[in-house]
């Protein structure tokens, strides 16, 4: 199955919670950001506020993290060579130009 993209490194295969594209199109301006791909949503009731996203586990490629907002978490898998520590840092940039 062929992927949909947005820009050339996210790759949408499940729609988008709100608030999340903007942080992801900032996020993949990095050159350390391979690709981005959005997966699973499900409600939650601790996702109120701004856009929250947090790193969970490693992947093949990189690192699964999730993100919460608008009432929702989404499952975000980041291929990149970064770290865990460098790339809680580039996600707290992104998340800072909100």
């Amino acid at each position: 199955m062929r992927l949909r993209t947005a820009g050339d490194k996210i790759k949408i295969e499940h729609s988008i919670i709100d608030g999340v594209r903007p942080f992801l199109e900032r996020l993949t301006a990095s050159a350390e950001i391979r690709s981005v791909i959005p997966g699973v949503i499900r409600p939650v009731r601790d996702a109120k506020g701004p856009v929250r996203v947090r790193i969970t586990v490693p992947t093949p490629n990189g690192w699964k993290a999730i993100a919460l907002s608008a009432g929702a978490r989404q499952e975000l898998f980041i291929s990149t060579g970064l770290g865990k520590q460098e790339l809680e840092a580039l996600i707290g940039r992104a998340l800072g130009d909100c």
